[in-house]
């Protein structure tokens, strides 16, 4: 096999002085009520899902008038900036909230397995722990199977808008304008009968308890200030972390992203899908978002009436619209309408993804809209900072949890890796006739995670001479059916190669026991999409990141590796907050931002 390194786990020693703040014999009550060296109150933090540096680079250049090209030149701009591995909104997003990697998150991907849990239901936990899945995804919602609202008979089900019917009852959306009145504590619409049970309590495991390490939210709210932040899923209120309660996020504003895309005047789109299956939809949902951003910087909660509360400390949102616009092969980029009776159309289908220009891939109509979308709604969140008065008390930090591979069409190569997993089980069974199923769960995007019910270093060699040995049948971006080699992957890491990969002991319950890196251009799905993130590819990785704070950061462009998880504490650093308080900065000597 090639033997491919990637930088997945550098760390530079501990905090160098002259990059960070060490509040020495401070509390966190201390903390706070002294001001910010910087003067900085506020932090906006945005993640631009799915972008890449290069996307970055294409806009300002051709845009060097927009917002991006304003924070972009007039901040710190990180050119060789990388997520954690793998790649996928969670471990990511963990990342940005913890400053850790998995191997002290314990986060792995959102559907994931441990060998250290019973599995989903267990009433009595007694006896070897069996291992058990670990699915905080959608899941988890109270309504996660509404049928379909087009009435079509497809059989098709969705997940509740609202999660839990707390807005709409049964789950029936007929006014999507309607979430803005959604609980800042959504987590009231999951079902913890799906969380994996604790070994030690017998009871289901909270999103936020599965964590390992504490998360900004908590080092900020427990400093008496106040925290919001928006994002896809309410079981994204795990970035509270352990030990809160759920509670160290005074307001988390989390529509379901998976649920039926309905159009404002509360007719479903007529894809029949959810709000990912069409662009234009995806900016509708990602407009809720942003106007709970606006809401915050004008001191209100995400609702945007009632009583002020001041803006918060830490707030910020992932954008949904550029990820879609590279997944998807053609969609249409905006809905147009109401007209007279009150009905909307949708605009002309673009080509999603890449194009290739002068033998370089650069963003393609549909994702040029996307990113021409997101740089508008920066604009307006800049303008309202700007109009509050804020601006000099506001830095502004952009990234992205993922990125997203393959950039070149002619490199995709989608795979179903069910009959994979079929034909691995069925070849150990016939030689250990007593286990007939030895992958108990999978996390396959565009890399791969197993995790096996037999964990020794034979049964995950097994595992990793059968795929690099075998070949698969792919279908490429043509439609052609392709036969692939080695399951389409170019590295496999098994058993203590696995943990090693990670950084963790081979007993560490969590990590995946086989790991791979897949082939550029590899997708496991048996669907139409062109691009997906999760993997250990440049494409997956490779994201911009950006600090804005004038009078405080010096703008420039620094070309020295970093990765996204060194934006947690570079946050509490601008605020005044000790990072050593993260103890994944302590764990891992996770630094602050260079020239911050």
């Amino acid at each position: 096999m090639v033997n491919v390194r990637m930088k997945a786990f550098r760390r530079a020693g501990a905090v160098a002085a002259s990059a960070s703040v060490v509040l020495a014999g401070t509390t966190f009550a201390s903390a706070s009520a002294q001001p910010s060296p910087s003067g900085i109150r506020h932090v906006l933090l945005i993640s631009v899902d799915g972008m890449h540096q290069s996307d970055l680079m294409w806009y300002v250049a051709h845009y060097p008038d927009s917002e991006l090209a304003r924070l972009a030149t007039g901040g710190a701009e990180y050119t060789d900036a990388q997520t954690p591995d793998p790649s996928d909104s969670d471990p990511a997003g963990t990342g940005l909230m913890t400053g850790g990697d998995p191997k002290v998150t314990g986060i792995y991907y959102d559907d994931e397995y441990s060998h250290g849990v019973f599995p989903p239901g267990t009433t009595k936990c007694s006896g070897p722990v069996p291992g058990g899945d670990v699915i905080y995804d959608s899941p988890d919602d109270k309504l996660a199977a509404v049928p379909d609202l087009l009435h079509n008979g497809s059989g098709n089900t969705f997940p509740s808008f609202d999660e839990g019917g707390s807005i709409y009852p049964g789950g029936i959306d007929k006014d999507p304008a309607l979430i803005m009145k959604l609980s800042p504590h959504p987590q009231s619409g999951l079902n913890p009968a799906t969380y994996p049970v604790s070994p030690k309590t017998c009871k289901p495991i909270q999103p936020w308890d599965f964590v390992g390490v504490n998360t900004m939210f908590q080092v900020i709210h427990n400093a008496g200030l106040r925290t919001a932040w928006s994002d896809k899923h309410a079981i994204y209120a795990s970035f509270n972390g352990p030990g809160s309660n759920g509670m160290s996020i005074d307001d988390l504003f989390a529509p379901e992203i998976d649920s039926q895309a309905v159009e404002p005047n509360g007719v479903p789109y007529p894809d029949d899908g959810a709000w990912t299956d069409d662009n234009a939809a995806t900016k509708q949902y990602d407009s809720y978002k942003v106007q709970a951003v606006i809401n915050w910087i004008n001191g209100y909660d995400h609702v945007g009436t009632g009583p002020k509360v001041g803006t918060p400390a830490i707030y910020g949102m992932n954008f949904q619209v550029v990820s879609t616009a590279e997944k998807l092969k053609s969609s249409p980029a905006v809905l147009i309408g109401p007209n007279a009776k009150g009905k909307y159309t949708l605009g002309p289908k673009l080509p999603g993804g890449y194009m290739t220009v002068d033998g370089q891939q650069v963003p393609g109509p549909l994702l040029q809209s996307a990113l021409g979308y997101v740089n508008n709604a920066l604009t307006r969140m800049v303008d309202t900072i700007r109009a509050d008065g804020e601006a000099d008390s506001t830095a502004i930090i952009l990234t992205a949890k993922h990125g997203q591979s393959p950039l070149n069409d002619s490199q995709l190569q989608r795979i179903n890796d069910g009959p994979i997993i079929t034909r691995v089980n069925a070849a150990w069974a016939a030689r250990h006739p007593g286990n007939k199923t030895l992958v108990v769960q999978e996390a396959d995007d565009d890399g791969l995670l197993w995790w096996l019910s037999d964990r020794s270093q034979a049964a995950t060699d097994f595992v990793k001479n059968y795929l690099w040995t075998h070949t698969a049948p792919a279908v490429n971006y043509a439609g052609q059916t392709i036969t692939v080699q080695h399951s389409g992957l170019r590295e496999i890491f098994a058993g203590h190669q696995a943990a090693s990969f990670f950084g963790v002991p081979y007993s560490d319950p969590h990590h995946p026991d086989v790991f791979a890196i897949a082939q550029v251009g590899t997708i496991y799905t048996t669907g139409s999409k062109i691009a997906e993130h999760g993997g250990d590819n440049p494409g997956d990785r490779d994201v911009p990141l950006i600090v804005y704070a004038p009078g405080i950061v010096q703008p420039g462009q620094s070309n020295h590796w970093v990765e996204t998880t060194q934006v947690a504490p570079t946050i509490l650093k601008l605020l005044g907050l000790n990072p050593r308080d993260l103890q994944a900065v302590r764990l891992e000597h996770t630094r602050v931002l260079p020239a911050v």
